[in-house]
């Protein structure tokens, strides 16, 4: 079957917060956007059943009720959606290439908030419980909803631990199902003695899930004695698991710079290793996954690709012209020789206007310019013809510059 093409600006692959907020600001800038989704616009936040940590909803929110908004604002602002599933990518380059099943989308950036997906415990039942139901992976987000109730933390890392103290501020009694002997977790020491003397923390030591029991919600979690095998039926509100995190980010491997763990590697600007592609949200290596970090990394994000893409129109049409013999001058005006040899270069450009197209880069504002030219060093003089540099010079004298273009054809 030949596929289709469609051809976008901006395609942002999830529909997470950080991908509806990526889709908002790119819609707003006017960048013909597309957003694919696998399955529920919205991501794991609309899975939460209340939210009262996000700025601005001093009354709870239903993450489906905060996701609709986003989703609402993003279509208000004209982005395409498709709910499809994404086959393969081809990042490099400046053409970009997202496949569906049926069609091949051509972008000028990509957009990457896959998200992941919790680890979960592979004990019995476990799939009827998820999310609503009595299985949670976020105490910041479902803590107020067990105030005064027994919940069950799987796990013994940083988050668990750390997740569990934060429970204690609602819930009347917390219990830690730790895999290792007792007195030993994964989580950090501070984190651990607080922890033991939390008064309505309870430890069940050598332990991992069997299975979980209930009718409609969640009433009881069956831990099983790794060592003795014995079944230890504990009654329970809710149980939230913090055994890891696992990143959708399988077709992007071999492309993009990933860590040990799966995430995506980015700098603060949301930039991945390719240029002209970003990621954001909790598929990105990042200290927070909130919704409320997921804003502000799809923000960034989509900031950065009306700027890419507005700087590649000038690069390509200005800076890289074809029509003269290029000469682009790299300087900082904060930079005292840089500002002594603008002069020379403004007079030449007075004395061959008519064979020679001078662009100036300020290297301090527009950094992301100058690096197209391999370069960022201030001052120094880049020599273009037909499209393509042929020369560099560091050493910026009026006879040097003369004799540069005279050797590539003035």
């Amino acid at each position: 079957m030949e596929k289709k093409h469609e051809y976008y600006d901006v395609i942002i692959i999830g529909g997470g917060a950080a991908g509806l907020t990526s889709a908002i600001y790119c819609g707003r800038a006017q960048l013909k956007t597309l957003l694919i989704e696998k399955s529920l616009v919205g991501g794991l936040a609309t899975y939460t059943s209340e939210i009262a940590n996000y700025p601005g909803f001093p009354e709870d929110i239903s993450g489906t009720e905060l996701m609709n908004l986003f989703h609402k604002q993003a279509k208000k602002f004209g982005v395409d959606f498709k709910l499809t599933d994404v086959k393969n990518v081809n990042l490099e380059g400046k053409d970009k290439l997202v496949e569906t099943f049926r069609i091949v989308y051509h972008a000028k950036t990509v957009i990457l908030s896959t998200g992941g997906k919790p680890r979960l415990t592979k004990g019995l039942n476990e799939e009827n419980f998820l999310y609503d139901k009595g299985i949670s992976f976020c105490a910041t987000c479902d803590a107020a909803y067990y105030t005064g109730k027994t919940v069950m933390i799987i796990g013994s890392g940083d988050a668990a631990i750390e997740e569990g103290m934060f429970l204690t501020k609602f819930a009347d009694k917390v219990i830690v199902s730790v895999i290792h002997d007792e007195g030993i977790m994964d989580a950090n020491k501070i984190a651990q003695a607080q922890a033991l003397k939390n008064p309505k923390m309870e430890f069940i030591w050598n332990s991992m899930v069997h299975s979980f029991e209930g009718e409609e919600r969640l009433n009881k979690v069956v831990l099983k004695n790794v060592k003795t095998g014995e079944l230890i039926e504990t009654k329970v509100d809710g149980c939230f698991l913090f055994i890891g995190y696992v990143p959708n980010t399988e077709i992007f491997k071999g492309q993009i710079d990933i860590n040990h763990q799966g995430f995506i590697k980015t700098n603060e600007n949301m930039e991945t290793n390719i240029e002209g592609v970003f990621a954001v949200g909790d598929v990105r290596d990042k200290f927070l996954k909130q919704v409320a970090t997921a804003v502000g990394d799809g923000a960034i994000a989509g900031v950065g690709a009306e700027k890419y893409i507005a700087e590649s129109e000038i690069f390509e049409e200005e800076i890289m012209q074809k029509e003269k013999l290029g000469l682009i001058y790299l300087w900082s005006p904060i930079d005292e020789k840089s500002r002594e040899l603008l002069k020379i270069i403004e007079e030449v450009e007075g004395e061959m206007d008519n064979i020679l197209k001078v662009n100036k880069i300020d290297v301090y504002k527009n950094s992301s310019l100058a690096s197209r030219l391999g370069t960022v060093e201030a001052p120094s003089v880049i020599f273009t013809k037909d499209g393509e540099v042929v020369l560099k010079e560091k050493n910026i004298t009026k006879e040097n510059i003369i004799d540069a273009l005279n050797k590539i054809g003035a």
